[in-house]
Protein backbone atom coordinates (compact mmCIF):
# COMPACT_ATOMS: atom_id res chain seq x y z
CA UNK A 1 0.00 0.00 0.00
CA UNK A 2 1.14 3.54 -0.67
CA UNK A 3 2.70 5.57 2.13
CA UNK A 4 0.29 8.50 2.22
CA UNK A 5 2.70 10.67 4.18
CA UNK A 6 5.15 10.31 1.29
CA UNK A 7 2.36 10.75 -1.26
CA UNK A 8 0.85 13.92 0.17
CA UNK A 9 2.88 16.47 -1.81
CA UNK A 10 2.20 14.89 -5.18
CA UNK A 11 -1.09 13.13 -4.50
CA UNK A 12 -3.39 15.67 -6.14
CA UNK A 13 -1.28 16.00 -9.27
CA UNK A 14 -1.17 12.19 -9.66
CA UNK A 15 -4.90 11.78 -9.09
CA UNK A 16 -6.63 14.21 -11.43
CA UNK A 17 -6.28 17.38 -9.35
CA UNK A 18 -9.04 19.97 -9.27
CA UNK A 19 -11.11 18.54 -12.18
CA UNK A 20 -11.49 15.18 -10.41
CA UNK A 21 -12.20 16.93 -7.10
CA UNK A 22 -14.89 19.08 -8.70
CA UNK A 23 -16.62 16.05 -10.21
CA UNK A 24 -16.52 14.18 -6.89
CA UNK A 25 -17.82 17.11 -4.83
CA UNK A 26 -20.67 17.83 -7.23
CA UNK A 27 -21.82 14.21 -7.08
CA UNK A 28 -21.55 14.05 -3.29
CA UNK A 29 -23.46 17.31 -2.79
CA UNK A 30 -26.25 15.99 -4.97
CA UNK A 31 -26.84 13.17 -2.47
CA UNK A 32 -26.84 15.26 0.72
CA UNK A 33 -30.01 16.34 2.54
CA UNK A 34 -31.00 19.86 1.44
CA UNK A 35 -31.06 21.01 5.07
CA UNK A 36 -27.65 19.57 6.02
CA UNK A 37 -25.75 22.06 8.18
CA UNK A 38 -22.80 19.98 9.49
CA UNK A 39 -20.79 17.55 7.38
CA UNK A 40 -17.91 15.27 8.37
CA UNK A 41 -15.52 14.23 5.58
CA UNK A 42 -13.77 11.06 6.76
CA UNK A 43 -10.33 10.33 5.26
CA UNK A 44 -10.33 13.78 3.69
CA UNK A 45 -6.78 13.40 2.39
CA UNK A 46 -5.36 16.67 1.11
CA UNK A 47 -8.72 18.37 1.52
CA UNK A 48 -9.08 19.01 -2.22
CA UNK A 49 -12.61 17.56 -2.28
CA UNK A 50 -13.41 18.74 1.25
CA UNK A 51 -12.81 22.36 0.29
CA UNK A 52 -15.19 22.05 -2.66
CA UNK A 53 -17.83 20.49 -0.42
CA UNK A 54 -17.54 23.46 1.94
CA UNK A 55 -17.73 25.95 -0.92
CA UNK A 56 -20.44 24.14 -2.81
CA UNK A 57 -23.31 24.79 -0.42
CA UNK A 58 -23.75 28.07 1.49
CA UNK A 59 -23.98 27.58 5.25
CA UNK A 60 -22.59 24.04 5.27
CA UNK A 61 -20.01 23.61 8.06
CA UNK A 62 -17.47 20.98 7.06
CA UNK A 63 -15.02 19.10 9.28
CA UNK A 64 -12.33 16.87 7.79
CA UNK A 65 -10.59 13.90 9.38
CA UNK A 66 -7.48 12.06 8.21
CA UNK A 67 -4.98 9.74 9.88
CA UNK A 68 -1.93 10.70 7.81
CA UNK A 69 -0.09 13.68 9.36
CA UNK A 70 1.12 14.94 5.97
CA UNK A 71 -2.32 14.64 4.39
CA UNK A 72 -3.93 16.39 7.36
CA UNK A 73 -1.42 19.25 7.06
CA UNK A 74 -2.28 19.69 3.39
CA UNK A 75 -5.99 19.72 4.22
CA UNK A 76 -5.51 22.18 7.08
CA UNK A 77 -3.76 24.59 4.71
CA UNK A 78 -6.86 24.54 2.54
CA UNK A 79 -9.39 24.64 5.39
CA UNK A 80 -7.75 26.19 8.47
CA UNK A 81 -9.30 25.27 11.79
CA UNK A 82 -11.54 22.52 10.42
CA UNK A 83 -9.24 19.48 10.10
CA UNK A 84 -8.73 16.82 12.80
CA UNK A 85 -6.11 14.09 12.69
CA UNK A 86 -7.85 10.89 13.76
CA UNK A 87 -8.43 7.23 12.96
CA UNK A 88 -11.65 6.63 11.00
CA UNK A 89 -12.24 3.49 13.08
CA UNK A 90 -12.44 5.62 16.26
CA UNK A 91 -13.83 9.03 15.40
CA UNK A 92 -13.32 11.62 18.16
CA UNK A 93 -16.86 13.00 18.06
CA UNK A 94 -20.02 12.44 20.13
CA UNK A 95 -22.97 10.47 18.81
CA UNK A 96 -25.41 12.01 16.33
CA UNK A 97 -23.69 15.37 15.77
CA UNK A 98 -23.43 15.51 11.96
CA UNK A 99 -26.17 15.91 9.36
CA UNK A 100 -24.02 14.15 6.75
CA UNK A 101 -20.89 12.02 6.72
CA UNK A 102 -18.80 11.23 3.64
CA UNK A 103 -15.95 8.80 2.99
CA UNK A 104 -14.73 9.17 -0.58
CA UNK A 105 -12.02 6.71 -1.71
CA UNK A 106 -11.51 5.17 1.72
CA UNK A 107 -13.06 1.73 2.12
CA UNK A 108 -11.14 0.21 -0.80
CA UNK A 109 -7.90 0.84 1.12
CA UNK A 110 -8.96 -1.22 4.13
CA UNK A 111 -7.47 -4.71 4.06
CA UNK A 112 -9.46 -6.11 6.97
CA UNK A 113 -13.22 -6.49 6.49
CA UNK A 114 -13.70 -5.94 10.21
CA UNK A 115 -12.04 -2.55 9.93
CA UNK A 116 -14.27 -1.59 7.00
CA UNK A 117 -17.29 -2.55 9.08
CA UNK A 118 -15.99 -0.49 12.02
CA UNK A 119 -15.49 2.57 9.81
CA UNK A 120 -19.07 2.42 8.56
CA UNK A 121 -20.27 1.85 12.12
CA UNK A 122 -18.41 4.96 13.30
CA UNK A 123 -19.82 7.02 10.44
CA UNK A 124 -23.31 5.85 11.39
CA UNK A 125 -22.70 6.58 15.08
CA UNK A 126 -21.83 10.25 14.58
CA UNK A 127 -24.69 10.73 12.10
CA UNK A 128 -27.90 12.30 13.41
CA UNK A 129 -31.26 10.59 12.79
CA UNK A 130 -32.41 11.63 9.34
CA UNK A 131 -28.82 12.24 8.24
CA UNK A 132 -27.07 10.68 5.25
CA UNK A 133 -23.83 8.76 4.85
CA UNK A 134 -22.21 8.88 1.38
CA UNK A 135 -19.34 6.64 0.31
CA UNK A 136 -17.63 5.34 -2.79
CA UNK A 137 -18.00 1.64 -3.65
CA UNK A 138 -16.21 -0.70 -6.06
CA UNK A 139 -13.36 1.75 -6.50
CA UNK A 140 -10.84 -0.77 -7.83
CA UNK A 141 -13.29 -2.19 -10.35
CA UNK A 142 -14.01 1.32 -11.60
CA UNK A 143 -10.51 1.51 -13.06
CA UNK A 144 -11.20 -1.44 -15.36
CA UNK A 145 -12.36 0.42 -18.46
CA UNK A 146 -11.74 -2.43 -20.90
CA UNK A 147 -8.45 -1.06 -22.22
CA UNK A 148 -5.35 -2.94 -23.36
CA UNK A 149 -3.80 -1.99 -20.01
CA UNK A 150 -6.64 -3.76 -18.22
CA UNK A 151 -6.07 -6.86 -20.36
CA UNK A 152 -2.44 -6.97 -19.23
CA UNK A 153 -3.31 -6.36 -15.57
CA UNK A 154 -6.22 -8.82 -15.48
CA UNK A 155 -3.94 -11.71 -14.50
CA UNK A 156 -2.33 -9.92 -11.54
CA UNK A 157 -3.00 -11.26 -8.05
CA UNK A 158 -6.28 -10.02 -6.58
CA UNK A 159 -7.63 -9.62 -3.11
CA UNK A 160 -11.31 -9.38 -2.14
CA UNK A 161 -12.57 -5.80 -2.44
CA UNK A 162 -13.47 -4.41 0.98
CA UNK A 163 -15.64 -1.75 -0.70
CA UNK A 164 -17.69 -4.12 -2.87
CA UNK A 165 -21.15 -2.62 -3.14
CA UNK A 166 -22.92 -5.62 -1.61
CA UNK A 167 -20.52 -5.61 1.35
CA UNK A 168 -20.98 -1.90 1.98
CA UNK A 169 -24.76 -2.32 1.83
CA UNK A 170 -24.39 -5.00 4.50
CA UNK A 171 -22.16 -2.85 6.71
CA UNK A 172 -24.72 -0.04 6.46
CA UNK A 173 -27.69 -2.30 7.12
CA UNK A 174 -25.99 -3.67 10.25
CA UNK A 175 -26.05 -0.12 11.65
CA UNK A 176 -29.65 0.52 10.65
CA UNK A 177 -28.84 2.68 7.62
CA UNK A 178 -31.21 2.51 4.66
CA UNK A 179 -30.36 2.96 0.95
CA UNK A 180 -30.96 6.57 -0.05
CA UNK A 181 -29.49 7.10 -3.50
CA UNK A 182 -26.69 6.53 -5.94
CA UNK A 183 -24.54 8.69 -8.21
CA UNK A 184 -21.65 8.27 -10.63
CA UNK A 185 -18.92 10.71 -11.55
CA UNK A 186 -15.89 10.65 -13.88
CA UNK A 187 -12.34 10.30 -12.63
CA UNK A 188 -11.12 13.37 -14.48
CA UNK A 189 -7.46 13.10 -15.44
CA UNK A 190 -7.22 9.46 -14.35
CA UNK A 191 -7.22 7.80 -17.72
CA UNK A 192 -4.10 5.64 -17.52
CA UNK A 193 -1.42 5.45 -20.16
CA UNK A 194 0.92 2.44 -20.22
CA UNK A 195 3.74 4.71 -19.01
CA UNK A 196 1.67 5.93 -16.09
CA UNK A 197 0.58 2.38 -15.24
CA UNK A 198 4.25 1.39 -15.02
CA UNK A 199 4.93 4.37 -12.76
CA UNK A 200 2.01 3.40 -10.53
CA UNK A 201 3.28 -0.17 -10.44
CA UNK A 202 6.74 0.97 -9.36
CA UNK A 203 5.25 3.20 -6.65
CA UNK A 204 3.14 0.45 -5.08
CA UNK A 205 -0.26 1.69 -6.27
CA UNK A 206 -1.36 -1.88 -7.01
CA UNK A 207 -1.62 -3.33 -3.52
CA UNK A 208 -1.16 -6.96 -4.60
CA UNK A 209 1.98 -6.07 -6.58
CA UNK A 210 4.09 -4.03 -4.14
CA UNK A 211 7.58 -2.89 -5.19
CA UNK A 212 9.88 -5.89 -5.12
CA UNK A 213 7.10 -8.41 -5.79
CA UNK A 214 8.52 -11.21 -7.99
CA UNK A 215 5.85 -10.58 -10.66
CA UNK A 216 6.19 -6.78 -10.76
CA UNK A 217 8.98 -6.71 -13.35
CA UNK A 218 7.04 -9.07 -15.61
CA UNK A 219 3.95 -6.87 -15.55
CA UNK A 220 6.08 -3.76 -16.13
CA UNK A 221 7.64 -5.39 -19.20
CA UNK A 222 4.24 -6.35 -20.60
CA UNK A 223 2.95 -2.83 -20.07
CA UNK A 224 6.05 -1.40 -21.74
CA UNK A 225 5.31 -3.49 -24.85
CA UNK A 226 1.92 -1.83 -25.40
CA UNK A 227 1.54 0.79 -28.16
CA UNK A 228 1.02 4.52 -27.56
CA UNK A 229 2.90 4.59 -24.28
CA UNK A 230 1.90 8.18 -23.45
CA UNK A 231 -1.73 8.06 -24.62
CA UNK A 232 -4.27 8.00 -21.75
CA UNK A 233 -6.95 5.36 -22.05
CA UNK A 234 -10.57 6.18 -21.04
CA UNK A 235 -11.21 7.68 -17.62
CA UNK A 236 -12.79 5.56 -14.88
CA UNK A 237 -16.24 6.28 -13.50
CA UNK A 238 -16.70 6.08 -9.75
CA UNK A 239 -19.87 5.07 -7.91
CA UNK A 240 -21.29 6.71 -4.79
CA UNK A 241 -23.90 5.16 -2.53
CA UNK A 242 -25.96 7.11 0.00
CA UNK A 243 -27.54 5.62 3.14
CA UNK A 244 -29.98 7.38 5.45
CA UNK A 245 -30.20 7.00 9.21
CA UNK A 246 -33.90 6.64 10.05
CA UNK A 247 -35.41 9.53 12.00
CA UNK A 248 -36.45 8.62 15.52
Amino acid sequence: MLDYDEEAERYDAMRGGEPRAAAAAEAVLGLLPPDAARLLDVACGTGIVTRRLAAGRPGLRVTGVDLSPAMARQAAARLPGTIVRADSRRLPFPDAVFDAVTSVWLLHLVEDAGDARRIVAECARVLRPGGVYVTTVDKGASHNVGSDIDVVLASRPHRPASDAEALVEGYAADRGLLPAGRARFPGRGQGRSPRRAITDLRRGWFVTLPPGHPLADDFAARLAALPDQERPRPEPEFTLRAFRKPAG
